[in-house]
């Protein structure tokens, strides 16, 4: 694919998505830190669900070490893997306290040290609390770079390194939501929209659905 259809692959998105943002609702880049965790492996919908009853009792690390384990199990729930994730939440809050004052990190390195917390996580907390152009590959946006043919590649660092590449510049800092916004809704696992689809005559997928 050439950077002249990347580009205009990405006009188009950004034409339909103006503002595009992560769907998990967070007031603070310590809530997103805490969803982000918490959507491991479970829908941006749960969680939301989850962490409207916990952020009003408890939405700070000092907060969450005071409500201790079992008490954040009970909060979280209904969320896949909730034993693992909350020890991790809890040790990433006395972290916090213990090495930043209470505050989420704003560097990559220091982010990593987490439990918890990868490259994908600290890629999201990078860019959508703190404004940096980084990409988080996900399931949906090596999908959707794959499938097109944006940014091809076997693994999720390979497609991640070559996003950051191929992604005209005044767009690096949205490519992340708006691909994974693409993939969530239009260029779909089982069954992509390639009908309503509007970049759909710049994608080179092959084997393009007929029908919705």
């Amino acid at each position: 694919m050439n950077s002249a259809k990347r580009r205009e692959i990405f006009i188009r998105l950004q034409s339909a998505n103006p503002n595009p943002t992560t769907e998990l609702e967070y007031n603070t880049p310590f809530e997103l830190l805490v969803a982000v965790i918490l959507s491991a492996q479970a829908t941006d919908k749960g969680v939301n669900l989850a962490t409207r009853k916990l952020f009003p009792i408890a939405n700070t690390p000092d907060k969450i070490i005071v409500l201790g384990e079992a008490g954040l199990r009970d909060y979280i729930k209904t969320i896949g893997l909730f034993k693992a994730k909350a020890r991790n939440i809890l040790a990433t809050c006395q972290l916090l306290v213990q090495d930043h004052d209470g505050q989420v990190p704003r560097t990559r390195e220091k982010l990593e040290e987490l439990p918890g917390v990868g490259r994908k996580t600290a890629n999201v907390i990078l860019n959508t609390a703190f404004g940096e152009p980084t990409i988080a590959v996900d399931t949906h946006i090596f999908r959707v770079a794959n499938r097109t043919g944006i940014a091809p590649g076997k693994n999720v660092w390979e497609v991640e390194q070559k996003l950051l590449k191929v992604v005209p510049k005044e767009f690096r800092h949205d490519a992340h939501h708006l691909l994974i916004l693409h993939g969530r809704y239009v260029c779909k696992a089982r069954k992509p929209g390639c009908p309503s689809c509007i970049i759909n005559t710049l994608c080179e997928f092959k084997e393009k659905t007929l029908s919705v």
